[in-house]
């Protein structure tokens, strides 16, 4: 089988490309190299949607993400992901940094950023923002800008072009690529795949593609963020808080997130290790340290998890969007921030590349842009619930008590299109582990659900796969074995 179009990477840009393609007409596939989606740069994500004043003029991104903002309200209505426009605060604690405040504002509305605005008047700032420190002398308010889960955005992302026909294989590392005839032929872990159009979309691995096609005209950084995640019953924020930027970096910033937690993060750490998602003490001082100066309250003490994510960043500092001199092969690369704000936006421009390739973008007659809201054991009344354990008991069984997540809510994330093949997989869709005990209580039950769903022993369920194993066999089966050792010695 020859595709019309092969996608390779299976983050929130790929399953954009995806999601927006599926209403045409055409063969997709995407290709992932990980476990699951939405492993990479989009799991460890700040998951803000940023207003788009951050970028300078010249670079792509700024545009991309604007109208990328944009779009986010029409697509929460139809894929039903969390997302909250809370606004945002980019904080001066100087007199002389107002200036810039007043500048991104002036830029940022000739642009047609909505709202933009500086407030001076720290009574209304504190009102505004109870937290935030008395030091404050001014704010740009960007009321456009909001929160989302990026994880659980890809996965709304990945289930509606599955719905739409797009077919999805994970564990598919590309190793080698050829083009011939038109033709691209992907070998891909003991698997080949045929495409007549080719779309990197491989985030840290983006420059890695390209060489395989013998294009070499850029190359991806790795810089890694660390971040600190707070209890529920930690702090609560209602704005996004910025401090001012430097030439790399938004900056540290303390933000909430649709769950209702908060977090800070994340520094900016360039490295040269790809797979390095190590935390470090100076790292997370230096978050730390960089939180207080907006939030001096910051309950350190009810901080439950410490990650690390890494940013693709490209030689040129912008979005590399373009139809290459191989024709059929479009490179998505470089997608640092605002990538997933960018990320509808980046769709539409990876469809006008295939248009001016002279793909026939014909728009499906069964073409299905809802994806319906998954169902959560916190959304409901009492009332409603004793009806829904009343057909089906798994509402009743709670197996995280952190985050209240029924085995019903569990098994709908095993079984929805591109759903749950491991821990992670589950933790991600549905939240069981995600709570103060960060899975101490609720992992051996999604072991075992993942088990009986898919119908695979104990020990082949992994974390997130590939040597990710939680169990490596039956404990009486260890002591046999041992004892036939001592045995035969004697």
């Amino acid at each position: 089988m020859i595709y019309d179009v092969i996608i390779i990477g299976g983050g929130v840009i790929g399953c954009s490309i995806a999601r927006t393609l599926s209403k045409y007409n055409l063969k997709i596939a995407l290709l992932e190299k990980e476990a699951d989606i939405a492993s990479g740069t989009t799991k460890a994500n700040s998951g803000v949607v940023h207003a788009g004043y951050a970028a300078e003029r010249q670079y792509i991104k700024r545009n991309l993400c604007i109208r990328g903002n944009e779009l986010y309200t029409q697509a929460a209505k139809e894929l039903n992901f969390p997302f909250k426009r809370i606004g945002s605060f980019v904080v001066a604690l100087e007199d002389e940094q107002i200036k810039d405040l007043e500048e991104k504002k002036k830029q940022g509305t000739e642009d047609g950023i909505p709202g933009l605005e500086v407030i001076l008047d720290k009574k209304k700032i504190l009102e505004m923002e109870p937290n935030l420190t008395d030091q404050v002398v001014g704010v740009l308010h960007a009321p456009s800008a909001g929160i989302v889960s990026p994880y659980e955005l890809t996965f709304a992302l990945a289930e509606n072009a599955a719905m739409n026909g797009v077919q999805f294989f994970r564990n598919q590392e590309v190793i080698k690529i050829l083009h011939r005839d038109y033709v691209f032929t992907i070998h891909a872990r003991g698997s080949i795949y045929k495409s007549n159009n080719l779309i990197n979309a491989a985030g840290l691995y983006a420059d890695k593609i390209s060489k395989m096609l013998g294009l070499d005209y850029f190359s991806i950084l790795p810089r890694k963020g660390e971040y600190i995640l707070f209890d529920k019953n930690a702090l609560q924020l209602s704005k996004i808080l910025f401090p001012m930027p430097t030439k790399v970096s938004k900056g540290i910033l303390v933000c909430p997130t649709v769950h209702g937690n908060i977090f800070v993060g994340p520094n900016a750490q360039n490295i040269t290790d790809i797979e390095d998602i190590s935390t470090t003490e100076a790292g997370l001082k230096e978050v730390l340290e960089g939180g207080r100066t907006l939030v001096p309250n910051l309950p350190l003490r009810a901080s439950i998890r410490n990650f690390a994510g890494l940013r693709a960043v490209p030689d040129s500092y912008d979005f590399i969007i373009d139809n290459t001199d191989i024709y059929g092969f479009i490179n998505v690369a470089g997608i640092l921030s605002p990538g997933l704000t960018s990320c509808f936006a980046i769709a539409e421009k990876v469809v006008d590349y295939l248009e001016l390739l002279g793909v026939e973008l014909k728009v499906k007659e069964n073409y299905n842009p809802y994806r319906p809201k998954p169902e959560r054991f916190k959304d409901f009344t009492k009332q409603e619930l004793d009806k829904k354990i009343k057909a089906d008991p798994k509402w009743g069984k709670i197996i995280c008590r952190c985050e209240t997540v029924s085995e019903h809510e569990i098994i709908e994330a095993i079984h929805a299109p591109v759903g749950a093949r491991t821990i992670d997989g589950v933790k991600f869709r549905c939240r069981p582990g995600m709570g103060r005990c960060q899975g101490g209580f609720c992992t051996p039950r999604v072991v075992e659900i993942l088990s009986r769903e898919l119908n695979i022993p104990y020990h082949q369920i992994t974390k997130r796969g590939d040597d990710t194993h939680v169990l490596v066999g039956l404990t009486k089966e260890f002591l046999l074995e041992e004892n036939e050792k001592e045995e035969k010695e004697k």
